[in-house]
């Protein structure tokens, strides 16, 4: 069952995407975990630490590979390779099954901030 689409209208009227993110993992709550597998889709909060660079504090990320210190995945928001590590994830990751991805991706709740 997709849990993404009951909420999807809600999460077009919003445009803050702090509310939306809490919105998505309210909805994508049964579904966390710790550390996500290879090939799965993912949504979670990041905060990077490396200073001078811009990243998405509310990634939607296709995992590649994992790692002792992280995972690196195909952030979709970015449509670029990215590397996540294990200290800079603020709690869970939601798993995103695959019929929720095209209405995730219709939501502009990537969250772009220059790390100072």
């Amino acid at each position: 069952m997709n849990r993404i689409e009951p909420i999807i209208d809600e999460l077009n009227e919003t445009h803050d995407q702090e509310d939306q993110m809490l919105m998505i993992m309210e909805a994508l709550n049964n579904t966390v975990t710790p550390i996500p597998e290879v090939g799965q889709f993912c949504t979670f909060v990041y905060n990077a630490k490396t200073p001078g660079i811009s990243y998405d504090q509310h990634p939607l990320v296709a995992v590649t590979e994992l790692y002792r210190w992280g995972f690196r995945g195909l952030n979709f928001h970015w449509r670029d390779y990215r590397q996540y590590t294990w200290e800079e994830l603020a709690g869970q990751v939601y798993i995103v099954q695959k019929d929720e991805l095209d209405d995730l991706l219709s939501i502009q709740y990537g969250k772009f901030i220059l790390n100072k």
